[in-house]
């Protein structure tokens, strides 16, 4: 073992303790898959990532991602957080406008966008699930038939179920049943549009949960909680019932819903109410002169933990 900076931060806020945590060992050089994956189940966060020095020469670092489970080809709140931690720890990109992030889908350009950062969302695949298998997973959420406007499975690196329900407030008011989503083995993402008019204060009031939450919140949080859509994610395959806030399901979503016409160029997406968080992720499609488009996921992260961890 050997003394190894380290940080744990909060990704998706820009106040501790709102968003998504992060473990990030910023010198994994040396250490061995069940080193890591040993590690990843002791933090028992969702993401623990291990910085090493890039393969790819276009790279400006490596980045290994596992959950508690296994091992992630890539995932966005650990995109986000480790870049943020490398930027912090005095890492310097080789290139002005991007940072250059290597992982197990490959190359992931981020660029800074005030005080967010921004990741490119990967290539999505997409399709049409089974009517037999959306109609059981729409039952292990409680949901009936005419919840679901639209239903596609999205692969990004991670593989999710994405539902667009009818509003806000039924995904809100979910109450899955994880055994039951674990035993289909699907990782299911939800999405709901707000209505333009309302205020995070009546949001707060659609159920016990968001209720709890509201009388949480510090002052002034309120008036800059506006999101367009709510989001949920579910992930009980890999031992986590409900993700706070998820970089690659927004990705997938967003990449999804906008190319469909389901949500605007532009958006802002919540996460995590359910769970007293206030996660948010600025989602926009930007389109080149050839007509190519692509997706960028923002958020901001804050560190809560800065020291050195024995690995």
């Amino acid at each position: 073992m050997k003394t190894r900076p380290f940080k744990q931060v909060d990704v998706f806020t820009d106040r501790p303790y709102f968003g998504n945590p992060l473990a990030v060992v910023l010198d994994g050089s040396g250490l061995d898959d069940e080193a890591m994956q040993r590690f990843a189940r002791w933090t028992n966060l969702s993401e623990t990532t291990f910085v090493l020095p890039p393969v790819d020469p276009a790279a400006d670092y490596r980045v290994r991602i596992f959950t508690p489970g296994g091992e992630l080809p890539f995932a966005g709140h650990p995109t986000l957080g480790s870049c943020h931690a490398w930027l912090q720890a005095g890492g310097t990109p080789r290139r002005q406008d991007f940072i250059v992030q290597e992982c197990q889908v490959g190359l992931v350009n981020i660029r800074r966008e005030g005080d967010r950062l921004a990741f490119a969302a990967p290539t999505l695949q997409r399709s049409a699930p089974s009517p037999a298998v959306l109609a059981q997973v729409a039952a292990a959420l409680g949901l009936k038939a005419q919840h679901i406007l639209a239903a596609q499975l999205l692969d990004n690196g991670p593989v999710w179920l994405g539902l667009l329900l009818d509003s806000a407030d039924t995904v809100l008011q979910l109450a899955p049943d994880h055994a039951a989503l674990k035993k289909h083995g699907l990782k299911v993402g939800v999405a709901g549009a707000h209505p333009a008019q309302i205020a995070p204060v009546l949001i707060a009031r659609t159920n016990r949960e968001a209720r709890a939450f509201a009388g949480s919140m510090p002052a002034g949080a309120a008036e800059s909680a506006t999101a367009d859509f709510e989001m949920r994610g579910f992930a009980a395959p890999l031992g986590i019932e409900e993700d706070p806030v998820t970089g690659s399901l927004n990705a997938s979503l967003a990449q999804w819903l906008i190319a469909e016409g389901h949500a605007p160029e532009r958006y802002v997406a919540a996460q995590g109410t359910c769970l007293g968080r206030a996660g948010r992720v600025y989602l926009t499609r930007e389109t080149d002169a050839a007509g190519s488009a692509q997706v960028w996921v923002g958020g901001q992260s804050v560190t809560c933990i800065n020291g050195t961890v024995a690995l």
